[in-house]
């Protein structure tokens, strides 16, 4: 589907800034709520804080929403004979599709990935011993199809009493962004994770709840600031930078979504306003309103074609309110007898779009040249310059472990 005229006027160097190696964070804080929050209040004003502060800026029956996907330690590294290491990253699942399945799967699996040193990933698979508490087992890695630079693996392991989830928490590593120029460490594991994560399947944090403790959680809840969740799993394409001199020729990657009818009969009827934790909330919420609009215009799809494609939003309707769209949903999806479905999106958000459900928005700050750095310009407009140069003239990190801002839609 073609992109909207508009949006052919939009070039990534716009939406590019200098940003000094030394402002890459590549340690978190030592206390997570420590961090510095940017707040942006909805008339333009910067000022700044310490997280654990941040229910003092959201005003009281905020409902807040949390995406509580946990990050899998997915990349595997063999070492072959020759000395020659070969990563395998893991991004998704191929059989079973389902992450829970594959996750849960004994004594094989298919996953799709990404493969460093490709070339030395030849026709006869790759080898390591791993040790999982008093067993130690043989696990296979071996090359079936590629599309691109998208690899086909088949594991295979020899004791099928052990799930895959077991196998990569003992072998895998944790998968830190390209620009964390280090090697993971144990400290990882729980550092690049929210407190509430709880789903796995993300092979990039949602770096936007890291800063959340215990501690906030209390004094949300003292300021009458309802919390919800909701499950997508990050991909590595969160961090492809746009190459492309029209954006418009920029190929958004897809991210699953999973849905309980729970989740949907809460936003058929959500009172006041909404605030979203992260990037990939938003494009959570706003995809499922989308795809609420695409039964309404459709009728019955089959659950195997509901899905939101890069560009479907800009040719939707999209006069139909929250809670026509979300009770479609809803009804849809009680037709499905279904306690879960998975829906994938593509939902690319430009400067132009207008929300339909994220009001207020708590993230970190991203990469020049990055999808996210646009959401970011769609949500509070041009005055991101403005705002991001503030940060780095006021010592903020920057990205994955950096620290933390406040925005409110305009």
């Amino acid at each position: 589907m073609t992109p909207l005229k508009p949006f052919e006027d939009i070039h990534p160097d716009q939406y590019d800034y200098e940003l000094p190696e030394d402002r890459i964070a590549l340690f978190p804080v030592e206390t997570r709520d420590h961090s510095k929050l940017l707040v942006r209040s909805r008339d333009g004003a910067l000022s700044h804080d310490v997280f654990s502060n941040i229910a003092a800026h959201l005003p009281k029956g905020t409902n807040l929403f949390f995406n509580n996907s946990k990050v899998i330690p997915a990349r595997l590294i063999f070492t072959k004979e020759t000395g020659s290491r070969v990563e395998i990253f893991c991004l998704k699942p191929d059989h079973p599709s389902d992450y829970a399945q594959s996750l849960s799967s004994s004594g094989s699996c298919s996953w799709e990935c990404m493969v460093g040193n490709l070339k030395r990933f030849g026709n006869e698979p790759l080898e390591m011993e791993v040790v999982a508490g008093r067993k130690k087992i043989l696990l296979s890695a071996k090359k079936t199809s590629q599309q691109g630079n998208i690899v086909k693996v088949l594991f295979t392991w020899n004791e099928p009493g052990v799930t895959f989830a077991e196998i990569i928490d003992c072998a895998g590593k944790t998968p830190l962004p390209p620009y964390i120029k280090r090697e993971a460490t144990e400290m990882d594991r729980f550092r690049y994770q929210t407190i509430y994560s709880r789903f796995d399947g993300s092979v990039a944090a949602p770096t936007a709840g890291l800063h959340f403790t215990d501690r906030v959680f209390d004094t949300l809840l003292k300021k009458e600031i309802t919390c919800h969740e909701i499950t997508l799993h990050v991909g590595a394409g969160t961090f492809q930078p746009v190459k492309a001199d029209r954006i418009t020729e920029h190929h958004m990657h897809s991210e699953d979504i999973v849905i309980h009818s729970n989740l949907l009969n809460l936003l058929s009827g959500l009172p006041g306003r909404v605030a979203c934790v992260g990037t990939t909330t938003v494009r959570t919420l706003e995809s499922l309103y989308w795809l609420g609009v695409k039964i309404i215009e459709t009728g019955n799809p089959d659950p195997k074609d509901l899905k939101l494609d890069q560009w479907e939003a800009y040719h939707l309707d999209g006069s139909y309110s929250l809670n026509e769209a979300f009770e479609a949903f809803a009804a849809w999806f009680n037709r499905q007898k279904a306690e879960e479905l998975i829906v994938s999106t593509s939902l690319m958000i430009l400067p132009g779009y207008r929300f339909r459900v994220a009001d207020t928005l708590i993230t970190n700050f991203h990469q020049p040249r990055s999808t996210l750095l646009l959401l970011i310009a769609a949500f509070i407009g041009e005055s991101w310059k403005e705002t991001y140069s503030y940060a780095l003239e006021n010592g903020f990190r920057f990205l994955s472990y950096g620290d933390s801002s406040l925005f409110f839609n305009r």
